[in-house]
């Protein structure tokens, strides 16, 4: 049948990029390392250095899922033609729109993937820390930085990361002035950075009794999680820490005492705060973490040769200029200022349908680069 044929060498179409996309990945190098690190965890000695071992176990498990991905897709790929094929020859109408579905699907995730290969970066493959500041605009701009939270929680859910709140201050009638959130996951980082800088909406404000339109808006950061395996000196007279009783989301039991944690750079003036942990100790813990996380993606952004290259009062560095418009009213259009990517689907993008803009944003900058 024709539409059949029509979908079969639709599908065809896609088998060099996905046999492409093999060698792009590095399979075979992949499949090797995989074998000789589990040859070494089968050592004797292996356990010995715990943290050593830690790092071979995480980047044993990083290959596994590569390896596991990529052998899923090709699996679907065989799947579908096999599917198209049989309701071809049994004249089948009532499985088209299944074989086109699993075409589609199919499709879309090879394009993700295929875009996952630009992720080359020293950090891309890391977790990801998004902190969110209400812009000026009282309750309109706190709730708007509310939705943006709401937002890269549903994104980060979506793709199956772990999400985490790390920080969190409640607005003064609704909405947040601030908050931070964790989304550990493989190349969170490098598909979030894209993410970075001032989001704007235009809506007809709930908060206006007289129903007026509004323009609010929100600065989103994204750093890299920097773990124990990259060094990060930081002077310990270089910064300075408050404590104070923690609010917002979280309960009950984290407002009993001051454990909460802000930690200030001295240098450069760049501020960090958590309070999502039950003690003052592990709240600190957290937030170095974040300052290291902070004080390396400035560097690498700015192309400084070390992290005591940074100067200056660093407290808007992430604000910059406006990437994003958020519309609304009078219509409904969500359009990205840096590639012209735009969805009409409001409902679907705030509820973390935004890898139509994230892939847009990665196409973009691998053309920069050719």
């Amino acid at each position: 049948m024709l539409q059949f044929e029509e979908l079969r060498l639709r599908l065809l179409q896609s088998e060099k990029p996905l046999s492409d996309l093999a060698d792009a990945l590095g399979l075979d190098k992949m499949r090797d390392e995989l074998a000789e690190i589990e040859a070494k965890t089968a050592e004797n000695g292996f356990w010995d250095d715990i943290k050593g071992s830690q790092v071979v176990l995480k980047r044993q498990s990083t290959l596994k899922n590569r390896i596991t991905s990529y052998e899923k897709l090709k699996q679907d790929y065989d799947d579908a033609l096999v599917m198209i094929e049989l309701a071809n020859e049994e004249e089948d109408e009532s499985l088209f729109e299944e074989c086109e579905q699993s075409v589609t699907d199919f499709e879309n995730t090879l394009e993700s993937m295929t875009l996952s290969t630009l992720l080359s970066g020293e950090y891309d493959s890391k977790n990801a820390i998004l902190t969110f500041h209400a812009g000026a605009g009282g309750t309109e701009a706190q709730d708007w930085a509310q939705m943006l939270f709401r937002m890269y929680c549903r994104w980060g859910e979506r793709h199956g990361y772990k999400v985490s709140t790390l920080d969190y201050l409640d607005g003064d009638e609704a909405g947040i002035k601030s908050a931070s959130i964790l989304i550990e996951g493989e190349n969170a980082y490098g598909y979030m950075k894209s993410e970075t800088g001032i989001h704007r909406l235009v809506r007809v404000s709930p908060f206006d009794s007289e129903g007026r339109r509004h323009t609010s808006f929100a600065s989103v950061e994204v750093m890299p999680e920097i773990d124990d395996t990259i060094e990060v000196e930081i002077a310990p007279e270089d910064i300075k820490m408050d404590v104070y009783r923690s609010s917002g989301a979280g309960g009950q039991k984290v407002n009993k005492t001051s454990s909460a944690v802000r930690l200030t750079h001295i240098p450069t003036g760049i501020v960090v705060a958590c309070q999502v942990e039950r003690s003052q100790h592990q709240n600190r813990e957290v937030a170095m973490r974040m300052l290291k996380s902070k004080l390396v993606e400035i560097k690498e952004r700015e192309h400084l040769d070390k992290i005591s290259d940074i100067k200056g009062d660093q407290k808007e560095i992430g604000w910059g200029s406006q990437i994003r418009s958020y519309v609304f009213m009078p219509y409904q259009l969500v359009k990205d200022n840096r590639t012209g990517f735009e969805s009409g689907n409001i409902t679907a993008v705030m509820d973390g349908d935004i890898d139509g803009f994230i892939n847009a944003y990665l196409k973009s900058e691998s053309l920069k680069n050719v």
